[in-house]
Protein backbone atom coordinates (compact mmCIF):
# COMPACT_ATOMS: atom_id res chain seq x y z
CA UNK A 1 0.00 0.00 0.00
CA UNK A 2 1.51 3.32 -1.14
CA UNK A 3 1.70 5.81 1.72
CA UNK A 4 0.11 9.39 1.59
CA UNK A 5 2.68 11.88 1.36
CA UNK A 6 1.46 13.74 4.70
CA UNK A 7 2.26 9.94 6.29
CA UNK A 8 5.71 10.24 4.74
CA UNK A 9 6.78 13.87 6.00
CA UNK A 10 5.41 12.63 9.46
CA UNK A 11 7.73 9.55 9.78
CA UNK A 12 10.60 12.11 7.79
CA UNK A 13 10.22 14.41 10.79
CA UNK A 14 9.83 11.72 13.61
CA UNK A 15 12.94 9.84 12.63
CA UNK A 16 15.07 12.92 12.27
CA UNK A 17 13.62 14.14 15.98
CA UNK A 18 14.82 10.99 17.24
CA UNK A 19 18.04 10.49 15.56
CA UNK A 20 18.75 14.35 16.98
CA UNK A 21 17.29 14.08 20.27
CA UNK A 22 18.63 10.83 21.23
CA UNK A 23 22.03 12.35 20.14
CA UNK A 24 21.37 15.52 22.27
CA UNK A 25 20.36 13.73 25.12
CA UNK A 26 23.48 11.31 24.92
CA UNK A 27 26.24 13.79 24.59
CA UNK A 28 24.65 16.15 27.38
CA UNK A 29 24.62 13.32 29.86
CA UNK A 30 28.12 11.41 29.06
CA UNK A 31 30.59 14.45 28.01
CA UNK A 32 31.51 17.90 29.35
CA UNK A 33 31.52 21.43 27.61
CA UNK A 34 34.54 21.47 25.60
CA UNK A 35 35.09 17.76 25.35
CA UNK A 36 35.39 15.77 22.10
CA UNK A 37 36.36 12.42 20.36
CA UNK A 38 37.51 11.96 16.38
CA UNK A 39 35.08 9.97 14.55
CA UNK A 40 37.10 10.06 11.65
CA UNK A 41 40.48 11.92 12.00
CA UNK A 42 40.98 15.55 12.38
CA UNK A 43 38.08 16.51 10.28
CA UNK A 44 35.02 14.68 11.52
CA UNK A 45 34.76 15.38 15.33
CA UNK A 46 32.29 15.05 18.04
CA UNK A 47 32.70 18.44 19.56
CA UNK A 48 30.33 19.31 22.53
CA UNK A 49 29.16 23.14 22.65
CA UNK A 50 26.13 24.78 24.02
CA UNK A 51 24.46 27.64 21.92
CA UNK A 52 22.48 30.19 23.43
CA UNK A 53 21.29 31.56 20.16
CA UNK A 54 20.56 30.35 16.72
CA UNK A 55 21.66 27.80 14.14
CA UNK A 56 25.86 26.98 13.57
CA UNK A 57 26.80 29.18 17.09
CA UNK A 58 25.40 32.67 16.46
CA UNK A 59 23.93 34.39 19.72
CA UNK A 60 21.16 36.97 19.81
CA UNK A 61 21.87 39.01 22.83
CA UNK A 62 21.16 38.04 26.24
CA UNK A 63 18.06 36.94 28.20
CA UNK A 64 15.30 39.28 26.29
CA UNK A 65 16.76 38.39 23.26
CA UNK A 66 16.88 34.37 23.91
CA UNK A 67 12.94 34.63 24.73
CA UNK A 68 11.97 36.55 21.32
CA UNK A 69 14.10 33.76 19.33
CA UNK A 70 12.71 31.28 21.12
CA UNK A 71 9.57 32.98 20.20
CA UNK A 72 10.20 33.46 16.77
CA UNK A 73 10.94 29.37 16.34
CA UNK A 74 7.58 29.05 18.04
CA UNK A 75 5.98 30.85 15.54
CA UNK A 76 7.77 29.13 12.43
CA UNK A 77 6.94 26.00 13.21
CA UNK A 78 3.32 26.90 13.48
CA UNK A 79 4.03 28.47 9.89
CA UNK A 80 5.78 25.94 8.19
CA UNK A 81 2.71 22.75 9.47
CA UNK A 82 0.25 25.80 8.00
CA UNK A 83 2.14 25.62 4.85
CA UNK A 84 2.84 22.08 4.61
CA UNK A 85 -0.79 21.17 5.18
CA UNK A 86 -1.63 23.46 2.29
CA UNK A 87 1.23 21.94 0.04
CA UNK A 88 -0.07 18.69 0.41
CA UNK A 89 -4.13 20.28 -0.43
CA UNK A 90 -2.64 21.10 -3.38
CA UNK A 91 -0.78 18.21 -4.94
CA UNK A 92 2.53 19.81 -4.60
CA UNK A 93 5.32 17.85 -5.77
CA UNK A 94 6.03 15.29 -3.25
CA UNK A 95 9.68 15.86 -3.04
CA UNK A 96 9.31 19.58 -2.23
CA UNK A 97 6.91 18.37 0.63
CA UNK A 98 10.04 16.41 1.99
CA UNK A 99 12.44 18.86 1.74
CA UNK A 100 9.37 21.85 3.52
CA UNK A 101 9.74 18.49 6.26
CA UNK A 102 13.46 18.62 6.95
CA UNK A 103 13.11 22.29 7.13
CA UNK A 104 10.46 21.57 9.73
CA UNK A 105 11.74 18.64 11.69
CA UNK A 106 15.00 20.98 12.18
CA UNK A 107 13.11 24.06 13.63
CA UNK A 108 11.23 21.73 16.08
CA UNK A 109 14.95 19.69 16.86
CA UNK A 110 16.54 23.20 18.47
CA UNK A 111 12.91 24.40 19.83
CA UNK A 112 12.46 21.29 21.74
CA UNK A 113 16.00 22.26 23.35
CA UNK A 114 15.16 25.75 23.72
CA UNK A 115 11.69 24.90 25.67
CA UNK A 116 12.45 22.28 28.22
CA UNK A 117 16.38 21.48 28.54
CA UNK A 118 16.74 24.43 30.65
CA UNK A 119 13.84 22.34 32.84
CA UNK A 120 15.05 18.89 32.17
CA UNK A 121 19.22 19.09 33.26
CA UNK A 122 20.38 19.93 36.39
CA UNK A 123 23.36 22.47 34.52
CA UNK A 124 23.59 24.16 31.61
CA UNK A 125 24.99 27.03 29.94
CA UNK A 126 23.46 30.37 31.25
CA UNK A 127 23.10 34.34 31.14
CA UNK A 128 24.69 36.42 33.91
CA UNK A 129 22.38 39.57 33.95
CA UNK A 130 25.02 41.50 36.16
CA UNK A 131 27.64 40.86 33.95
CA UNK A 132 25.72 40.79 30.46
CA UNK A 133 27.14 37.36 29.22
CA UNK A 134 26.59 33.47 28.90
CA UNK A 135 28.95 31.19 31.19
CA UNK A 136 29.52 27.57 31.01
CA UNK A 137 29.57 24.88 33.30
CA UNK A 138 32.11 22.21 34.82
CA UNK A 139 31.57 18.61 34.74
CA UNK A 140 28.48 16.23 33.09
CA UNK A 141 24.87 17.07 33.52
CA UNK A 142 22.27 14.77 34.70
CA UNK A 143 18.36 14.93 33.97
CA UNK A 144 16.95 16.77 37.00
CA UNK A 145 13.56 18.53 37.72
CA UNK A 146 15.62 21.28 39.35
CA UNK A 147 16.56 22.61 35.85
CA UNK A 148 19.04 25.26 35.15
CA UNK A 149 16.85 27.94 33.22
CA UNK A 150 13.45 28.58 32.52
CA UNK A 151 11.27 27.58 29.89
CA UNK A 152 12.28 28.82 26.48
CA UNK A 153 15.50 29.94 28.15
CA UNK A 154 17.30 26.39 27.35
CA UNK A 155 20.69 26.24 25.54
CA UNK A 156 20.97 24.37 22.29
CA UNK A 157 23.26 20.73 22.31
CA UNK A 158 25.37 21.03 19.31
CA UNK A 159 28.33 18.40 18.40
CA UNK A 160 28.68 17.91 14.76
CA UNK A 161 32.12 19.42 13.58
CA UNK A 162 34.69 19.49 10.60
CA UNK A 163 37.10 20.89 11.07
CA UNK A 164 38.81 20.57 7.60
CA UNK A 165 41.55 23.21 7.02
CA UNK A 166 43.37 24.97 9.72
CA UNK A 167 46.55 27.28 8.85
CA UNK A 168 47.88 30.10 9.34
CA UNK A 169 46.82 33.48 6.81
CA UNK A 170 50.15 34.75 4.72
CA UNK A 171 51.69 38.08 5.82
CA UNK A 172 50.46 39.83 3.00
CA UNK A 173 46.42 38.74 3.90
CA UNK A 174 44.56 42.11 5.27
CA UNK A 175 43.66 42.38 8.51
CA UNK A 176 44.37 39.14 9.38
CA UNK A 177 48.10 38.60 8.77
CA UNK A 178 49.82 35.83 10.95
CA UNK A 179 46.63 34.79 12.88
CA UNK A 180 46.01 31.14 12.69
CA UNK A 181 42.53 30.22 11.06
CA UNK A 182 39.49 27.55 10.77
CA UNK A 183 37.43 25.94 8.07
CA UNK A 184 35.37 25.01 9.03
CA UNK A 185 34.49 26.45 12.39
CA UNK A 186 31.22 26.46 13.23
CA UNK A 187 30.21 23.62 15.33
CA UNK A 188 25.95 22.52 14.59
CA UNK A 189 23.93 19.34 14.84
CA UNK A 190 21.67 17.07 13.53
CA UNK A 191 18.59 19.52 13.38
CA UNK A 192 20.99 22.31 11.92
CA UNK A 193 21.82 20.12 9.21
CA UNK A 194 17.94 19.21 8.10
CA UNK A 195 16.88 22.74 7.82
CA UNK A 196 20.47 23.50 5.31
CA UNK A 197 19.45 20.25 3.45
CA UNK A 198 15.79 21.32 3.38
CA UNK A 199 16.74 24.84 1.98
CA UNK A 200 19.50 23.68 0.05
CA UNK A 201 17.07 20.77 -1.64
CA UNK A 202 14.43 23.12 -2.72
CA UNK A 203 17.17 25.89 -4.33
CA UNK A 204 19.18 23.50 -6.18
CA UNK A 205 16.66 20.76 -6.95
CA UNK A 206 12.83 23.33 -7.17
CA UNK A 207 14.20 26.45 -8.31
CA UNK A 208 12.35 26.42 -11.34
CA UNK A 209 8.99 25.08 -9.36
CA UNK A 210 9.26 28.18 -6.76
CA UNK A 211 9.79 30.75 -9.85
CA UNK A 212 6.66 29.18 -11.78
CA UNK A 213 4.62 29.28 -8.54
CA UNK A 214 5.97 32.58 -7.95
CA UNK A 215 4.36 33.97 -11.43
CA UNK A 216 1.43 32.12 -11.24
Amino acid sequence: MKLPIAWKATILVIIILLFDQILKIWIKTNMSIGQDFSVFGNWFLIHFVENPGMAFGWEIGGKSGKLFLSIFRIVAIVVIIWWMRTLIREKTPQGFILCVSLILAGAIGNMIDCAFYGLIFNTGTTFNTELGTYFSYSGISQLSSEGYAPFLHGCVVDMLSFPILRGTYPAWFPFKAGESFLFFRPVFNIADSAVTIGVFSILIFYWGYLKKVGKS
